[in-house]
């Protein structure tokens, strides 16, 4: 083992040597380079490995790569990259490999390796690392996708994503998440050769070898990709679904018709048929509307009733042969959408402040009151009148706030609401009845938010002292409270001890689903006030209390976290 690690150090040496050279480091850094370096040797050759000595190794790795980063920019150096950065990206690419063998089913080593080779333009190394994975994980459609989407965007290789995009139908013959992306990888590449061509005969170039077919330039290939899916998937919503991608580009107009004819003459029992032809006679002719600069809003208005009863229309037409409930539930839907979009408070804006402007106040005033009787389902007509009443200095704020909590369904957009009255309450009444009113709801989604501004209130009014007791008193804070409270510590105190204190605390309630509250944990640790070997701690911890998705969200944040992406 001494033999092994002591040629790992020796190849290190003419780098090392470069870096005092050029005046990137000085002796003593190179010094406590070799000297952890030597540490971080040893634990990878022990006879049971963990993997944390694996992650250990590789952050320290990529932190000298950035100080060199930094140095270079700070002094203006920009030679010897090959002989000072190259075997430091080997090194950790090495690395990386090994961990990856020994615990091959750890995906978030492998994507860490990825977008470690990503930010450092390893290309090539990119590829081999999804090859890699790919041979063991073929089963994860997922990563097939990822594989071809960065041969596509990063290395600019549309074969090699087709390749990747054939291989994976093979695998998943019947995912439909494969065969979107596949058809979006198709037309990008159409797009690409397009915006290619066109950049030639503008430059007035002979085409040459640049010769492009025809067909690829209009999406043929697109085209062969959506049939093969369809014959094997027949759905309705999975041909929406290509349409929707298809409309995205501006040289598709006849895949689009293609795409919509076999819509209707294959899915015409399916209501999302009829749903989708409805909306498309509400979207009809609104570029033209939005065009017409002198149009008046009366014709507007007008337009668009037209342009809603030939929705209506398709929809009765669909009834007569689809009499289903998902069917009334489309034209249900969709009338109800269109109703509430009606519902909207700027007439109601408009002539309050007309009235406010002339200094009719008791006017203003009882034409809020009056909205909110004729819409008192509106939330956006209760704040609007809310506002109005406020500014006016109305006696009948308070009262006209416990009306709108009675009518205003809690699930729905309460908290608007709630949050109004706290800054009303916190501008006009005393320090007693504002905290009364902090604590006072018991929705728990409206709670919350309203702690939130509690808290903001308590830490205007009494310094972070205060904010600190009320953060303490309120038992269902959300996540972003003890944030909130953290970052007064932060300021004002710089007291680790009490900024761990207040992780914990949430860690306990949260920590189960919410993976940004143990990424900012981790960063917090990493920064100048704390302590980075607990980092590792945490990570473990999260990976053992996190549930469900939150876990692949987490991976994935975390692995941009350590190659310096966020």
């Amino acid at each position: 083992m001494a033999e092994i690690v002591q040629q790992r150090l020796e190849d290190r040496i003419p780098g090392l040597e470069q870096l005092e050279r050029v005046g990137l480091f000085t002796k003593k850094e190179v010094r406590l380079v070799i000297k952890k370096s030597t540490a971080l040797e040893y634990k990878l050759h022990r006879p049971m490995l963990r993997k944390e000595d694996f992650i250990t190794y590789i952050e320290y790795e990529i932190g000298v790569l950035e100080l060199i980063k930094k140095r270079r920019l700070r002094i203006g150096y920009n030679f010897k990259k090959d002989e000072i950065e190259f075997p430091i990206m080997s090194r950790i690419s090495s690395v990386f490999r090994r961990a990856t063998a020994k615990w091959k089913d750890d995906l978030q080593l492998w994507l860490s390796h990825v977008a470690f080779c990503k930010k450092w333009n390893m290309k090539t190394q990119v590829s081999k690392v999804f090859l890699s994975l790919l041979a063991i994980h073929p089963d994860k459609p997922a990563l097939w996708i990822m594989a071809a989407k960065c041969e596509m965007e990063d290395r600019n290789s549309s074969e090699s994503a087709r390749h990747l995009f054939l291989r994976a139908l093979r695998f998943h013959p019947k995912n439909k998440k494969v065969y979107l992306e596949y058809f979006r990888m198709e037309l990008m590449h159409a797009e690409k050769l397009r915006r290619q061509q066109k950049e030639l005969e503008q430059a007035e170039m002979a085409m040459g070898e640049y010769e492009f077919s025809m067909e690829i330039l209009n999406g043929k290939l697109a085209e062969v990709v959506y049939k093969e899916a369809t014959e094997k998937i027949k759905d309705a919503e999975f041909v929406l679904s290509f349409l929707n991608i298809a409309a995205l580009f501006d040289f598709t107009k006849e895949l689009q018709e293609m795409i919509l004819q076999d819509l209707q003459n294959k899915y015409a029992n399916d209501p999302l048929t009829w749903d989708y032809m409805a909306k498309c006679e509400l979207e009809a002719g609104l570029g033209a509307e939005m065009g017409a600069e002198l149009q008046s809003t009366k014709e507007k208005a007008s337009d668009t009733v037209r342009r809603e009863e030939r929705s209506c229309l398709v929809y009765e037409e669909g009834l007569k042969s689809l009499q289903t409930e998902a069917m009334w539930t489309c034209y249900a839907t969709f009338c109800w959408n269109r109703f509430k979009r009606k519902t909207n408070v700027t007439e109601l804006k408009e002539k309050v402040k007309v009235l406010q402007s002339t200094g009719d106040a008791d006017g203003a005033t009882r034409v809020a009151v009056a909205a909110t009787k004729r819409f008192s389902q509106s939330v956006e007509t209760w704040s609007c009148s809310l506002q109005t009443l406020m500014e006016l200095g109305s006696a009948n704020v308070d009262e006209l706030f416990q009306e709108a909590l009675k009518h205003v369904n809690p699930k729905v957009t309460l908290m608007a609401l709630w949050v109004l009255q706290l800054e009303w309450s916190a501008s006009t009444q005393s320090p007693e009845e504002t905290e009364a009113l902090g604590l006072a709801s018991t929705v728990p989604a409206v709670s919350m938010e309203v702690k939130k501004k509690y808290l903001d209130w308590s830490y205007t009014t009494g310094g972070y002292k205060k904010a600190r007791q009320t953060f303490r008193r309120c038992s269902s804070f959300t996540c972003e409270h003890p944030f909130k409270n953290i970052t007064l510590e932060s300021t004002d105190s710089l007291k680790m001890s009490n900024i761990r204190d207040y992780y914990e605390r949430a860690l306990r309630e949260f920590g189960s689903s919410d993976e940004d509250l143990w990424l900012d944990y981790i960063k917090e640790e990493r920064g100048p006030h704390g302590q980075a070997e607990n980092s590792g701690s945490i990570h473990w911890r999260a990976m053992k209390s996190l549930e469900g998705e939150c876990v692949e969200r987490f991976v994935t944040k975390y692995t941009l976290l350590q190659t310096g992406h966020i």
